[in-house]
């Protein structure tokens, strides 16, 4: 499928703009979005892959860059700089969420739009597939490889849309209290998913990452556009 690629800005709500790579699908008829929450590296090589491989499959791609306000653009894995623009943590998840609902408000100038979007994050941005349906528009959320994510366990109570978390059982990120506390919660909140998937590390989704595993990844991919075939 032919593809529609561009940079684009999005203006902040707090004044300002940030940058943002959008992924259009050449298709007829309004069709639904999902923005990417990319890890701290940023809106690299990957996340703009990962973009284009939503678009593929006929959706909308976009993927904001939420450090802008610290140190903007994509940095190399190995960059001492990506620990210190995720710091503090919390502040900057918090500054996101706004940047995510105005990444929204420019996707409903977009005439492919439909309205409705899922987030998936990536690592650091992983706890916005929780605060995504939470409380910033979102209808569904996913997270891939998701970091620190027992600090927003909380967040999911009374989410009612699809989320699915979706780990490796040898990722850092995630020792098996993490994913121990997260399995207690599919038999009592049927709209959460999770996946644990045997032998895969930490980054899987990245091709460009040494861990990256085509088996959780592609489950990831599919997963992903099945809740997006969900609000077309």
């Amino acid at each position: 499928m032919q593809l529609q690629r561009s940079h684009i800005k999005v203006r902040s709500g707090g004044g300002g703009e940030f940058d943002a790579y959008l992924s259009r699908p050449a298709v007829s008829g309004r069709v639904p979005a999902v923005v990417l929450a990319s890890a701290v590296h940023g809106v690299d090589a990957d996340i703009r892959a990962i973009a284009d491989d939503f678009a593929v499959l006929g959706f909308i791609a976009i993927a904001p860059d939420l450090f802008w306000r610290t140190i903007p653009g994509p940095l190399p894995q190995d960059d001492p700089r990506t620990g210190e623009r995720s710091q503090p943590r919390a502040q900057v998840i918090a500054l996101g969420e706004a940047d995510l609902v105005d990444t929204l408000e420019a996707l409903n100038t977009e005439p492919l739009f439909n309205g409705r979007a899922a987030v998936i994050g990536f690592c650091f941005g992983g706890p916005y597939a929780i605060i995504g349906p939470k409380r910033l528009g979102f209808e569904a959320g996913v997270s891939c490889h998701g970091s620190a994510m027992l600090d927003f366990i909380g967040e999911i109570e009374g989410v009612k849309t699809p989320v699915c978390l979706i780990w490796g059982d040898r990722d850092n990120r995630a020792p098996p209290e993490v994913l121990d506390a997260y399995r207690a919660l599919p038999p009592k909140m049927p709209n959460v998913q999770l996946e644990v998937f045997p032998g895969v590390q930490h980054g899987f989704m990245m091709k460009d990452d040494a861990r990256f595993d085509a088996k959780a990844s592609a489950f990831s991919m599919e997963r992903t556009a099945a809740l997006l075939a969900g609000l077309r």
